[in-house]
């Protein structure tokens, strides 16, 4: 068995066959997480022209929605943001947008302080500059 699938009715649907994260004993692994809204294709902060290529984006508003979509799933999935333990993180323009999303990630992870890998790369899926990909741990559950 592969572990428990597990998705989130408060993040956004996939883009392919995944689920939003998989159980493995303690550990949770959640696919590669965007900034879309649930229930929506719209992307916080982007701006698109009529073939769907970006005009301007946000990089701000991208990390604050990524961040809320991973909380949702790991709440859902009976963990929470402490519960982090690495954090891998795709962006498409690492020279301009680094600074500010390294700021950010600063706000949202004072407390708790994963593993982290930021990595450039030339695009994702859909039209957006920011993916975070995390692992954590599960809430013991009381009996």
């Amino acid at each position: 068995m592969n572990g428990k699938k597990i998705n989130s009715d408060r993040a956004p649907v996939a883009v392919g066959l995944y689920p939003h994260a998989r159980q493995v004993g303690e550990i949770l692994y959640l696919s590669g997480v965007g900034p879309r809204k649930s229930g929506t294709k719209d992307i916080p902060g982007v701006t698109l022209d009529i073939n769907g290529q970006i005009i301007s984006y946000d990089i701000a508003k991208q990390c604050h929605s990524v961040f809320t979509n991973i909380r949702y799933i790991l709440e859902d999935a009976g963990s929470s943001w402490d519960n982090i333990i690495d954090v891998q993180v795709f962006l498409t323009n690492m020279k301009d947008d680094f600074k500010t999303y390294n700021k950010i990630y600063a706000e949202y992870f004072k407390d708790n302080q994963p593993c982290r890998t930021t990595i450039e790369i030339k695009s994702l899926p859909t039209p957006i500059a920011i993916e975070l990909k995390v692992i954590a741990t599960i809430k013991k559950q009381k009996i």
